[in-house]
């Protein structure tokens, strides 16, 4: 697909509140202004006036993989590489479960300390369920590489770090991992709609990745899945639902998994969800991930800078070195998370990962230069003059 040139950012695509400074895309993605009109027409048009035709009529049971092909353009997966449905963890839990299955042999899953715990609980509540002697070795991110053996049976790495925004190198791990006889399972949470990406040249074997993020697919929008498309005749589903089933309407009594990408679908699709998601796909169509890669940099560069020149109180806890950080940028505070709420108050939004980590995301198509200047006038009056010394923005809240 030919990728016209478009003029970062584009903040008319988007309903953000007038006078908001949106820094955290990378937890939750804006809404594109056209979708809620796309998806009321779909609640009335489709849902309300065709019913059970739907699925036929309006190709509801062709969505997960249709725009699982929108998302692959981004992150360089062949075509009818990669489903959508459920949530991050339940496809962590498949590809790791399919990986681990390709290596009988080995025992270990080696993951890192800096891997989103979801996707370690996921590893752990496996490893308990086959109760076949797995392991899940942690490590810190920078002894990845040395601690392949060959025990390894799976790599599974987050490739951008939540907390820092550290960036592992997908190409020459995912190399070492197999010259070490293992499987690598990427997450993509923070990088899909973030940084480039390229599957299909890194050769993995498998990748996840959330779309509620960089992709604003909205709250609770389903997970993805990507298997490399060598391995699918062969790879055998641990969570054999009825939407996986190579004839689901056949109504078998036995699992026959489908030919394709689709036997890592389970139940029925989220189509609500998945309408939204296809609708915010859209604001990508004239995008190129490399320009918007280097806008994202070009944020984070001014953002470093001039926070360090005024928030002397305040530690970098993302690398420095541009091309080792994803798409966002962490400061460590002692009182981090009151300091957020008071940022949050004045309509900067970012948020805060335990224990004082402050995190800001720089998203191009929405954030531009001025608005990073101005939210760091507004932080380092917070921070220089204690602002966020005040017993409200002290209380904790569920969601942080």
């Amino acid at each position: 697909m030919k990728i016209n040139p478009v003029t970062l950012p584009v903040k008319d695509r988007f309903a953000l509140p007038d006078g908001m400074i949106y820094l955290d895309g990378n937890s939750l993605g804006p809404l594109p202004r056209h979708v809620d009109g796309i998806l009321s027409s779909m609640v009335t048009d489709q849902w309300g006036k065709h019913l059970i035709k739907g699925w036929n009529q309006d190709d509801w049971m062709g969505q997960p993989m249709r725009v699982g092909n929108r998302i692959g353009r981004l992150v360089g997966a062949p075509r009818d590489s990669i489903t959508l449905g459920d949530t991050l963890s339940i496809k962590v839990f498949q590809a790791l479960a399919s990986a681990l299955h390709m290596r009988p042999e080995r025992t270990v899953i080696l993951s890192d300390s800096g891997n989103f715990p979801s996707d370690l609980y996921m590893a752990e509540g496996l490893i308990k369920h086959l109760d076949k002697g797995h392991e899940l070795r942690l490590v810190s991110p920078e002894a990845v590489e040395s601690s392949l053996s060959d025990d390894v049976a799976v790599v599974m790495l987050t490739q951008v770090d939540y907390r820092s925004g550290r960036m592992h190198d997908m190409q020459k791990i995912t190399q070492l991992a197999q010259q070490a006889g293992a499987v690598m399972i990427w997450d993509l949470a923070h990088s899909a709609g973030a940084v480039p990406v390229d599957l299909a040249s890194s050769g993995c074997e498998f990748a996840v990745g959330c779309t509620y993020k960089y992709l604003n697919g909205g709250p609770g929008a389903p997970a993805f899945v990507y298997v490399r498309p060598d391995l699918i005749p062969n790879l055998s589903p641990v969570l054999s639902g009825w939407l996986g089933h190579a004839a689901p309407f056949a109504f078998e009594t036995s699992y026959r998994p489908a030919a394709d990408i689709e036997r890592m679908r389970v139940g029925t699709p989220p189509v609500l969800q998945l309408t939204a998601l296809e609708a915010a796909m859209d604001v990508w169509d004239d995008m190129d991930m490399l320009a918007l890669r280097e806008a994202s940099i070009h944020l984070q560069e001014v953002f470093i800078a001039e926070v360090e020149a005024s928030c002397p109180e305040l530690v970098l806890a993302s690398p420095r070195n541009f091309a080792e950080r994803g798409s966002q940028v962490s400061f460590a505070f002692e009182h981090g998370y009151a300091a957020m709420q008071a940022l949050i108050a004045q309509d900067v939004i970012g948020d805060f990962r335990a224990p004082n980590i402050m995190r800001f995301g720089f998203t191009p198509l929405y954030i531009d230069e001025e608005d990073v200047r101005r939210s760091v006038e507004i932080l380092a009056d917070i921070v220089n003059n204690r602002l966020w010394d005040n017993p409200e923005f002290k209380k904790t809240r569920r969601v942080t």
